[in-house]
């Protein structure tokens, strides 16, 4: 197909389409004339993949670009590739140096050990849950660090799921895909529900009590609320 034909079927707009190929983001067409080239599926494809960690993702335009090479590069292992693509999506959060932080990284030093995580040595994740440890305690919020084993429950059946989904690729394009996919919109799936499960527990300990202690039936009352969050969780499925 011809660029204008895949600006069409991907909704990239021309000049896009040829900035990321000058940025390495995408692989040129096959040329058919000076002036000419052809493009496949693949293009397509790895349009609609960078559209998506874009826009749904949030990711920036060079992390997209590190995703995707170590994705193209066959000597790379999926775990880097998987690796890139949370660096992209973790919040790092850099905290004050001091006793707090230190205290906090030995804390996370001490949920890995006591949970049996097997984690590459200086993982940028722990690093930043030792940061977001130490921001909770600084500003008087230390109490949520008390529910740390409950969230760390949540996140290890939520992997195991994710890994379910990779094992059932078996070529390495699909494979390397459904890992960058499942790390970034998995992370914003897991977001809005968490923003659904919230507002749920809010109205069941809070409006339900109101008068009459009626509840709102689904898809009634509350529907802006809702709307927001499965507009959340739609985008991320897509």
């Amino acid at each position: 197909m011809r660029i204008g034909e895949l600006s069409r079927r991907s909704g990239v707009p021309v000049p896009t389409i040829k900035y990321y190929v000058r940025e390495r983001l995408l692989p040129a067409g096959e040329l058919t004339s000076p002036n000419q080239a052809e493009y496949g599926p693949g293009h397509e494809r790895r349009l609609r993949l960078i559209r998506v960690l874009l826009e749904v993702g949030g990711l920036s335009l060079a992390t997209i670009g590190e995703v995707l090479k170590a994705a193209d590069d066959p000597a790379q292992p999926v775990l880097n590739v998987l690796g890139a693509a949370a660096k992209g999506v973790t919040p790092l959060e850099e905290g004050e140096s001091g006793p707090e932080l230190e205290q906090a990284r030995k804390d996370v030093a001490e949920l890995l050990r006591r949970r049996d995580w097997q984690v590459s040595a200086g993982t940028t994740a722990a690093e930043s849950l030792a940061g977001v440890i130490s921001a909770l305690r600084r500003v008087g919020h230390g109490g949520l660090v008390d529910l740390i084993e409950r969230y760390a429950d949540a996140a290890e059946s939520v992997a195991r799921a994710d890994i379910g989904y990779v094992q059932r690729r078996v070529a390495r394009e699909d494979l390397v895909e459904s890992v960058v996919v499942g790390t970034v919109l998995g992370e914003a799936m897991f977001g809005a529900l968490r923003r659904l499960a919230h507002e749920d527990v809010s109205f069941r300990l809070y409006e339900g009590l109101g008068a009459g202690g009626g509840q709102v039936p689904a898809g009634d009352g509350g529907a802006a609320g809702a709307s927001d969050g499965a507009g959340g969780a739609g985008a991320a499925g897509g």
